[in-house]
């Protein structure tokens, strides 16, 4: 019979172990193959704890997704206000977009789609298991029924106007919109086959790949 922790978090830093427990759990099998008496176990608790911060399945999944979208906002912030981000040579992206595990792509006042797309790529190749998760429930998601099809549906278009936007600035002769999910389209299909090879670089797989689609 598994143990139990009793020791008693904040119910912040609680539910901060409940997600990075569930992040890798749904990362390794999808929702669907999501057993919440796996995450209870993960996090010394009983299956009633765990829904007691919760609530519920589908609730655990948002609010993986809605923390992994607000540390990744906080990443670029830091990495595009960093003085990295005047030399991000090579274009990059949840690719600059990804399926992208990106929110609030346009954060910081002055940066260019080129230093963006560098920003996003680089904090994409730090973190395989977020591109993975994100990946797998992109996919899943596809089905009405999915608790984050909506989710999805919202973010997709979310990034796409802001992609947009910052291409609107970057004087090609190409629509934005056109560039934006050029952007995005190569990004996703860069990391998938970032994921199929381990030990493969990201930023280097995306600058070759994005060479020219991106204005200087």
């Amino acid at each position: 019979m598994a143990r139990h922790d009793r020791t008693r978090l904040p119910a912040a830093e609680r539910r901060r172990q409940i997600i990075t427990a569930a992040t890798r759990l749904v990362a390794e099998r999808g929702f669907w193959g999501l057993s919440m008496q796996d995450v209870a176990t993960a996090c010394g608790l009983t299956v009633p704890g765990l829904l007691h911060h919760v609530g519920s399945k589908d609730g655990l999944l948002i609010a993986i997704l809605e923390h992994r979208d607000a540390e990744d906002a906080r990443a670029l912030d830091s990495l595009l206000a960093g003085p990295s981000s005047g030399s991000a040579g090579a274009p990059g992206s949840t690719g600059a977009a990804d399926s992208t595990c990106a929110a609030g792509l346009i954060g910081a006042p002055g940066a260019t789609l080129r230093e963006v797309c560098a920003a996003v790529v680089r904090r994409n190749a730090s973190q395989p298991e977020i591109v993975r998760l994100f990946a797998v429930l992109q996919a899943e998601s596809l089905t009405p029924d999915h608790p984050a099809h909506d989710y999805f549906v919202a973010r997709q278009q979310r990034i796409l106007n802001e992609i947009t936007a910052l291409a609107k600035t970057a004087g090609t002769t190409v629509p934005p919109e056109t560039t934006a999910r050029r952007i995005i389209a190569l990004m996703d299909g860069v990391q998938l086959q970032w994921l199929r090879s381990p030990g493969s670089d990201l930023v280097q797989l995306w600058a070759a790949t994005a060479d020219g689609l991106l204005p200087d």
